[in-house]
């Protein structure tokens, strides 16, 4: 059996494309069942146990907090340090010549396939998408644009794309309009099975009959949101034609949700701003990354592996876990230090923000799933190397261990022993040094956010007609509510979720709105 069929058949696997404990039966069920209990309980016996030690053992209580602010100390200058070399890094990126250093290749072979599922987003901010892919510098003929609309969005949503094919088609070399039916058995309707049937639609009508062989089509599969800057392209290929296996890789560019940064509200681009620094930071950690968002791959991967996952609900990095399995272990995830530019959630009130702020990462820290995933198939695939298993379940349990409890942990229960501590403990030296100490640590952590505010200021788009100087200063001041937004919309989100899927309640896949003042990229 050679490559190509050892992974097409490993994807056939009954197990392979496991969406929840629900769709497997017998001890494997029982197995995913409780890996699907074990994020959640660990979050809550920690948070728990803070609250129980404050009340019965109040002075390991306050010792275990001290330390615990020191390590978030430590944390935030290791963050800081990655994410200043990753905005260096990427500034010297977005200052190259792509298309000169591509030159020496040969890669006029190569298409571009973008794939940008859509459900009821407005046309405004298509166009500025497609808008943007047009301006790229690359043949555009060898490019295959994909709308992938939902038929569960209704006739408006066929029509819109329809009028951007008639608009576009003939500025590519391929436009297509894929319509993907709401009544698949097995499916959940999202962005995963919308951009899988997207894909089959490309093998089916632009690959096969022109004899465009998958090896040679990389695939960018983009939010609807998202407009690409000229060099993408370029950049894209430099990386594929330079990496140590292509057809292994997967390829992450920076989010950078600035589209409307002018126009959101402060809580809004505080968040989406962190959200950014985070994936940046990431860069910087390659053996840590996995695909988010809108990412790049190569079509010969996507299709040994039957595309994205379709039952589930963060299908952006569960098909990276489901390349790096199919694959055995050998598969990579090349950080472009490039970036993408994407939509900050606003909405037209700020309660509205909020709340889809809210509701957006919640489904992202759903991911925690895939931890599930992972670890259930590590106890089957024992190709990949035990030390490689142990410690990619290490980094994905502590990462979502820590994006629930330790914000909760450093501004809320830091106080717990105060207020459980008892009269022993209240009349103790400890307990009057405990908030001065933890206090003194916080506000050394917070000079990392002088370095966000810095950084950020970098990021943002012109500043339009119509908005002050002042709004500089707006921006660089809104750091302060780091702390309220790493509990509100972070930890908070990701307990939720973390939570449903321990009790079993699992969650669907969430469409977030877009809501631009100017209907395209501020």
């Amino acid at each position: 059996m050679d490559s190509e069929e050892h992974l097409l058949e490993y994807a056939r696997r009954s197990d392979f494309n496991v969406g929840r404990a629900s769709e497997l039966t017998g001890k494997n069920r029982r197995l995913y069942r409780f890996l699907e209990i074990v994020p959640g309980a660990a979050s809550w016996t920690t948070l728990i146990g803070v609250v129980l030690m404050s009340i019965y053992v109040p002075f390991i209580a306050a010792y275990f907090i001290i330390a615990f602010a020191v390590y978030w100390v430590l944390k935030t200058a290791f963050l800081s340090y990655h994410l200043r070399h990753s905005w260096k890094r990427l500034r010297s990126h977005m200052a190259m010549d792509w298309g000169k250093m591509i030159e020496r290749f040969e890669y006029g072979h190569l298409y571009q396939v973008v794939i940008l599922p859509f459900y009821n987003e407005s046309e405004d901010v298509i166009e500025a998408s497609l808008t943007s892919l047009a301006q790229t510098k690359y043949d555009l003929k060898n490019m295959v644009i994909v709308l992938g609309v939902e038929r569960r969005a209704g006739k408006s949503a066929m029509d819109i794309a329809e009028r951007m094919k008639a608009k576009w088609a003939g500025t590519f070399g391929f436009f297509l309009v894929s319509e993907h039916p709401d009544d698949i058995v097995g499916e959940m309707a999202g962005k995963g099975s919308n951009a899988a049937w997207a894909a089959e639609e490309v093998r089916t009508k632009v690959l096969d009959p022109h004899g465009i062989r998958y090896n040679h089509a990389l695939v960018s599969i983009f939010d609807i949101d998202t407009v690409v800057y000229p060099d993408y392209f370029n950049c894209l290929v430099w990386h594929f034609m330079t990496a140590a296996r292509p057809l292994k890789s997967s390829f992450q560019p920076i989010p950078i949700f600035n589209n409307n940064m002018w126009d959101a509200s402060t809580f809004s681009r505080v968040v989406a701003m962190s959200s950014t620094f985070w994936e940046m930071i990431q860069q910087e950690r390659p053996e840590r990354m996995a695909t988010f968002s809108s990412h790049s791959v190569s079509f010969q991967a996507l299709y040994e592996v039957g595309y994205w996952q379709r039952n589930m609900v963060s299908e952006d990095s569960r098909i990276y876990w489901n390349l790096l399995l199919a694959n055995d272990g050998e598969y990579d995830v090349v950080p472009l230090s490039y970036p993408v530019s994407m939509d900050a959630n606003a909405a037209p009130s700020i309660w509205g923000t909020i709340k889809n702020i809210y509701k957006q990462h919640r489904r992202w820290t759903y991911g925690v799933e895939n931890f599930v995933y992972i670890v259930y198939h590590f106890t089957k695939n024992k190709k990949i190397p035990l030390k490689r298993r142990l410690l990619i379940t290490l980094q994905q349990a502590e990462g979502y261990w820590s994006l629930v409890t330790n914000p909760i942990m450093l501004f809320i229960m830091g106080w717990a022993p105060l207020f459980f501590g008892g009269r022993v403990f209240h009349e103790s030296v400890l307990s009057y040094n405990l908030p001065i100490v933890v206090r003194n640590l916080l506000i050394v952590a917070m000079f990392g956010l002088v370095v966000s505010s810095m950084i950020s200021l970098t990021l943002i788009p012109t500043r339009p007609e119509g908005k002050g100087r002042f709004h500089y200063i707006v921006m660089a001041v809104q750091w302060i509510l780091v702390p309220v937004t790493m509990v509100v919309f972070s930890a908070l989100p990701g307990l939720d979720a973390q939570t449903r899927l321990m009790f079993g309640k699992y969650m669907g896949f969430w469409v977030t709105p877009k809501h631009r003042t100017d209907g395209g990229k501020s």
